[in-house]
């Protein structure tokens, strides 16, 4: 299901390692339970099981988690192309919510549209599923910065 991208060369050879262990420092992903699912140069996916703990009053997943988990998929899809000393921080975005987040999981696919040395132009889609049937749910367009010689916290 997932669209043909551009393919992109890494520059650093252990991207994947150093994006998961950033993914690891995100106390706001583990609170809310999810899960770095793919990572490919240029391209991330985050899984989140529902859990009551994370809806809103309607019982779907709420907006705010949705914007939450499009920003990371992006985000760390731009952090798939920086320097191994390089860290990254969002600007902006845009999400367009086109449809409630009414699943058993959601699943959230950041890619790299224009990958730059400061700036990287990213994109997500978070799909709804429920019962194996993918509904998007949002849509979002982002702006990282990326921050060279900038560590990320530890602790």
């Amino acid at each position: 299901m997932r669209p043909e991208m551009p393919q992109f060369q890494p520059k650093d050879p252990g991207y994947a390692a150093r994006v998961r262990a950033s993914f690891g420092l995100q106390q706001a992903m583990q609170l809310i339970g999810a899960e770095l699912a793919i990572v490919e140069p240029g391209y991330t996916e985050i899984h989140l099981p529902f859990k009551a703990e994370i809806s809103q009053q309607h019982g779907y997943i709420h907006g705010g988690v949705v914007g939450m988990i499009a920003d990371s998929a992006a985000g760390y899809a731009a952090n798939t192309l920086t320097p191994a000393d390089t860290s990254v921080l969002t600007v902006e975005y845009k999400l367009n919510l086109v449809a409630p987040a009414d699943g058993q999981r959601l699943v959230a696919r950041g890619e790299v549209i224009k990958p730059g040395r400061t700036l990287i132009i990213t994109r997500a889609e978070v799909f709804a599923i429920r019962d194996e049937q993918w509904t998007l749910c949002a849509i979002m367009q982002q702006t990282i910065m990326a921050m060279q010689g900038k560590s990320e916290r530890s602790g």
